[in-house]
């Protein structure tokens, strides 16, 4: 099992094509072993520096946005200031209108150059804020009033709804997440299978799909491998898998596939909206799964407390993406985490009882499970989060 069969290094480097597509050349089934137990300042390091990218990027999204609207603001004002001039008997055209849709179109221009993977969320904060005033109902009835009546109840009844709708705003992504349970002496000829495979189909940009990650199981099911795509909405994923479908060495993957695997199994999901799933990074270290399956209708509660939650686990956790599923294994929630070692696990997740509302959101999501299964995983080489 310590012994690794090296692999030949590909001739000619791939290109990044696309924001999740990378084909790094691979030499080897990557395993703990690959892990050196003094690795965490440069994991730390490397983790800084990843943040501090993505702070610096989305604070010039937002001053590009703001003076957009500025701009668009000062565009309609002119436009719409009466003149003394009488206006044209006739004309085709409505200047005006014409205006709006320009900037409209800018608008999405720019928020589309500056799209962080799935980070970027363009306009949807607004349209949040939107949705959120209108969903706020009163309820009637006796239970109605005995269950919302007190302060705590309205304020949980407050927070649901709130929840539910940021949810449905981060609907513009569809993630799959697939599980390969590989023949453990075909471990090798697998990868050499879809370490080509997989970086090709991302990279194709009429595929429509960016490939997340691509990991191996060392703790957990071993020789299985996970695999996580992003896809513009539904639409989206048909549009995917028809296109891929369609490529004339499709068939011959999937046979060969078919003979290296033991089981398949995917599920669709959709990310928090409060829990964004990282852009390429490459700080390093492993990756921990952990697997919820939550008792029926608690999924929203859940959502709520984990908001609450995150924002303590990240003072001292690097979180990779949290999502629910939504076709297939129902009510389960996946959360990725990543760090620089085993050692470094454990001791970030100590550090969390210390941040104030962690303990608090144990204590609430407990009950909402049914079960939970943990895996750690080793990055594929190919893969764009590693």
């Amino acid at each position: 099992m310590l012994t690794r069969r090296l692999l030949p290094s590909p001739k000619h480097s791939s290109t990044l094509l696309r924001t999740f597509s990378v084909a790094a050349p691979y030499q080897k089934t990557p395993s703990l072993a690959d892990i050196t137990p003094n690795g965490a300042a440069a994991f730390d390091a490397r983790q800084k520096e990843f943040r501090d990218s993505v702070k610096t990027a989305q604070q010039a999204k937002e001053q590009q946005d703001s003076q957009l609207v500025n701009t668009s603001t000062s565009a309609s004002t002119f436009a719409t200031t009466p003149v003394s001039a009488p206006a044209p008997a006739s004309s085709s055209t409505n200047p005006i209108t014409a205006q709006e849709m320009n900037d409209e179109s800018i608008a999405s221009d720019i928020a589309s150059k500056l799209a962080l993977g799935s980070l970027s969320t363009h306009f949807a904060e607004q349209a949040r804020e939107s949705t959120s005033q209108h969903e706020t109902s009163k309820r009637k009835g006796a239970l109605s009033s005995l269950i919302y009546g007190t302060k705590e109840g309205q304020q949980m009844d407050q927070d649901i709804e709130k929840s539910f709708s940021q949810v449905l705003a981060r609907g513009k992504y569809v993630h799959s997440i697939v599980f390969h349970q590989v023949k453990p002496d075909k471990v090798d000829e697998y990868i050499d299978l879809v370490g080509d495979w997989y970086p090709r189909m991302a990279s194709i940009e009429e595929n429509h799909v960016h490939l997340v990650g691509s990991w191996r199981t060392e703790v957990g099911d071993c020789d299985t491998f996970v695999h996580i795509w992003e896809y513009q909405r539904y639409h989206g994923y048909h549009a995917s898998l028809h296109s891929i479908a369609s490529h004339p060495e499709f068939h011959t993957f999937d046979t060969h596939l078919k003979k290296l695997i033991i089981h398949k199994e995917t599920s669709l999901m959709q990310e928090f909206s409060f829990w964004p799933t990282t852009p390429p990074r490459r700080l390093g270290g492993l990756f921990e799964l952990r697997s919820y399956t939550l008792h029926p209708g608690n999924l929203l509660e859940w959502e709520t407390h984990w908001r609450k939650g995150l924002k303590a686990r990240r003072e001292v956790m690097e979180g990779v993406g949290a999502w629910f599923v939504q076709v297939g294994d129902l009510n389960t929630v996946h959360h990725l985490w990543q760090f620089a070692d085993l050692e470094e696990r454990k001791a970030r997740r100590e550090l969390s009882w210390g941040v104030e509302g962690w303990g608090e959101t144990v204590h609430k999501t407990v009950p909402l499970i049914q079960k939970m299964r943990s895996r750690v995983l080793i990055p594929m080489a190919w893969s764009p989060v590693a």
